[in-house]
């Protein structure tokens, strides 16, 4: 890393910090609050999809099932919602491996594998529509009990911590994972799968443990939209439209880049809010948005944001890494 790469994050670092002091709207506290989730989810698909190249688009079974996890138990036996963190991302963590397994184990890869991920994310909308503990067709409400113990805030402010909290923690592990061996393994994996497992590398447990880890981030991704909105259903839980967002987050931004996702997030939400006010509120507008932008940054800027900004940091004189 730069110094001038250094400065230019500890200045976002504390301007992040800094928002709420400046910010008094809760309208733009909350829309920062929506982008620091995404790329926190964004994040956590981009670990699977950009760096061991297994594209899902699904990733709405992992953010329901921590969502429904910590919120059933929340109501149903009074689980601490800080508790409820380490409930999320064991239930997301556990279904990204019942995925993968079943699906790795068999050798699904490409279109197949994103299928198999968004087919088991409709079984689990249609039983979360049909099952009594999970309120069915109407959904949870979860009760009102404003303390930082229960994670309930009198303001958006105290949620905008714990969001960048959750983007921070995104952001850290997606860097150790580029430096780990795990890391080199998944690139490989993305790049040749065949030449990989010839030069010896146990593809079958390191794409577990990339879906695994996926998994396990995009349900505390669930864990907190349920506790900041306090209402959770299967269409929100296990819909198509969570898990389109996520996968844009991260192509929009750059796949298999540690900033990627959060700039995509920036980039996407924003451009989403102006075509929502230009336009109206008109039903399915934001989906038509989202697949010509996807349509538009694959055709135009494949490596995404995060090549822009990585062309614009890079020293005057250097040459771009291999």
């Amino acid at each position: 890393m730069t110094m001038r790469q250094g400065l230019a994050g500890g200045l976002v670092l504390v301007l992040a910090l800094m928002a709420p002091l400046a910010i008094q709207s809760d309208f733009w506290l909350g829309f920062l609050i929506t982008i620091l989730l995404f790329a926190a989810m964004g994040m956590a698909w981009n670990i699977l999809g950009g760096y061991a190249g297994q594209f899902s688009f699904g990733h709405a079974a992992f953010f329901g099932t921590g969502a429904y996890a910590t919120s059933v138990l929340h109501i149903a036996l009074g689980l601490n919602p800080w508790l409820g963190l380490l409930v999320a991302a064991a239930a997301g963590g556990t279904m990204g491996l019942l995925i993968g397994y079943l699906s790795f184990r068999y050798g699904l890869r490409g279109s197949y594998f994103a299928l198999i991920t968004l087919a088991f994310a409709e079984v689990l909308r249609i039983l979360a529509n049909t099952a009594g503990f999970t309120g069915g067709g109407v959904g949870l409400y979860l009760p009102l009990n404003i303390g930082v113990a229960n994670m309930q805030f009198a303001g958006k402010a105290g949620y905008y911590y714990v969001a960048l909290g959750l983007a921070l923690a995104s952001i850290l592990i997606a860097w150790r994972l580029e430096r780990s061996r795990l890391g080199a393994w998944l690139a490989a994996i993305r790049e040749n799968e065949d030449a990989a497992r010839a030069l010896g590398v146990d593809t079958f447990a390191c794409k577990l443990a990339a879906i695994g880890i996926s998994g396990a981030m995009t349900g505390v991704g669930g864990w907190f939209y349920a506790h900041y909105y306090l209402y959770i259903d299967p269409e929100i839980a296990y819909g198509p439209g969570v898990s389109v967002e996520i996968l844009l987050v991260a192509i929009v931004g750059g796949l298999g880049t540690v900033l990627g996702p959060l700039l995509g997030s920036v980039a996407l939400h924003a451009a989403g809010e102006l075509a929502q006010r230009l336009m109206g509120d008109t039903p399915g507008l934001n989906l038509i948005f989202y697949g010509v932008l996807l349509v538009v940054m694959v055709r135009l800027m494949p490596d995404g944001l995060a090549g822009l900004v990585r062309r614009w940091m890079r020293p005057a004189g250097g040459t771009q890494r291999a």
